[in-house]
């Protein structure tokens, strides 16, 4: 599972992305709001865990932000340091799934992110037009001609695919790639020739756009050059 994690809190911050990564899954961090909502509402992610308390935006108006986007159905975990009734309703009323109040088990946590990621399974299909990307089973399809990617490939398809007719610049696509260690050569330009061969190439109507100056877009209707 690849999760983001959303906590100001650096020593629990640290200990959750530590236990999580030892555990399997692929963490992404974020220290304040802001941040936050950038990397979930731009890349894409099994699970988010939002703590409430955040800098910059607060975890609520994070959750209801993000329903409102192509996220709506990432599953979302909220962390508190307050057990109330009202808190609680007011978190699953903006659209979170789960709940967790500090301190709490990491054992705890982790149950409950699988749990949320067998829940999400059934939103796994991706299409943008004739593009469709099964990603539980790893198939790509664009009107119905099966369409073999490298794994890298299929990792800049599903970050296109799941921000659908938004420009996506170089940074956003290769933090989502490779994190904070981009490779120093132009890798990008040519996974994305790679990408664009495979699922325009053989076709009619080109989907991969490129925004001169600004980055590329996947959108079924646009009318800028390819």
């Amino acid at each position: 599972m690849r999760v983001l994690v959303v906590e100001d809190h650096r020593a629990l911050a640290a200990n959750i992305c530590d236990y999580l990564e030892g555990r399997g899954f692929t963490v992404d961090f974020a220290a304040d709001g802001l941040t936050g909502l950038h990397l979930a509402a731009t890349f894409s992610f099994d699970a988010l865990v939002l703590d409430l308390g955040l800098p910059g935006i607060d975890g609520l108006d994070i959750v209801r932000l993000l329903r409102k986007r192509a996220t709506e159905g990432t599953p979302i975990l909220l962390l508190t340091a307050r057990d109330t009734l009202d808190e609680k309703l007011e978190g699953f009323a903006a659209g979170a799934d789960d709940y967790l109040v500090k301190p709490f088990a990491l054992k705890e946590l982790e149950a409950r992110l699988r749990a949320l990621g067998r829940r999400g399974r059934h939103r796994s299909i991706l299409r943008t037009g004739d593009l469709v990307f099964d990603r539980e089973r790893v198939v790509v399809e664009r009107n119905g001609r099966r369409i073999d990617l490298p794994p890298i490939g299929l990792r800049l398809l599903e970050l296109f695919m799941t921000s659908p007719g938004r420009v996506l610049g170089r940074e956003d696509l290769e933090h989502g790639l490779w994190g904070d260690e981009p490779p120093t050569s132009d890798a990008l330009r040519t996974h994305i020739h790679v990408l664009r061969t495979a699922v325009d190439r053989p076709f009619d109507k080109p989907l991969l756009h490129t925004v001169r100056g600004v980055g590329w877009v996947l959108e079924k209707d646009r009318d800028v050059p390819a």
